[in-house]
């Protein structure tokens, strides 16, 4: 699926989804030094045909690119494997960010983020490249980071894998909410067992792409 086609299709999945809103933003990477970011607009009114914005992984950004998407630039930067970035605001992520937690590895979704998903403990909105900076070094090697407040961060191999991981995040979120209500104590699941039990085997990604984006008008071939 090409660039442009790919960000709206996830984009509205993600809305649909409801982990974004208003605000939201997803990217692609299009080469070693360059990615793709969605229009700047709520992701679910993003309208068949829109184009993205071409951005630098180093420099500035271009003119009517949201400040946030420099987080996209540092995860591309660090890591060259990073093939999609989701930037998003789910009920759960945000409730969990607001109590200055991250979700503990407590269901076969949570080990996806192993060692554990990271967290900034900072609430104001990341629009300059030492706030972006410090963002991703808490994120380290987890697929994952939540922000106090301000939603989340994932990045995977590709951006449908990032979609799938935002829906995993926020259910771990979900988790660690209902674990809290509850006030009962137990173990979170091992590093190793974690590693082990997030798979890609099966189609686990892409059955969860399709759940997703089931009738988005864009999403045949």
């Amino acid at each position: 699926m090409e660039p442009d086609r790919l960000l709206r299709v996830a984009s509205r999945a993600l809305a649909r989804a409801g982990l974004v809103h208003a605000y939201g933003h997803c990217s692609v990477r299009t080469g070693p030094k360059t990615l793709r970011v969605c229009p700047a607009m709520p992701m679910g009114l993003i309208p068949e045909g829109a184009a993205g914005t071409d951005v630098p992984v180093s420099g500035d950004l271009p003119e009517g690119v949201l400040g946030e998407v420099r987080l996209h630039q540092r995860i591309y930067a660090r890591h060259p494997d990073a093939g999609g970035v989701v930037r998003f605001m789910g009920p759960s992520v945000m409730a969990l960010g607001a109590l200055c937690r991250a979700p503990a590895m407590r269901h076969g979704f949570g080990c996806y983020f192993h060692p554990g998903a990271g967290y900034w403990d900072d609430p104001q909105l990341v629009r300059d490249d030492n706030r972006a900076a410090g963002v991703i070094d808490a994120m380290g090697e987890s697929a994952g980071v939540i922000m106090r407040g301000n939603g989340a961060v994932v990045r995977a191999e590709s951006l449908q894998r990032a979609v799938v991981l935002a829906w995993y995040l926020e259910d771990a979120c979900r988790v660690e909410l209902a674990a809290l209500a509850s006030g009962l104590a137990s173990p979170a699941i091992s590093a190793a067992a974690a590693r082990e039990r997030a798979t890609d085997k099966g189609g686990i990604f892409e059955r969860m792409w399709d759940h997703l984006t089931h009738a988005d008008p864009e999403k045949a071939p």
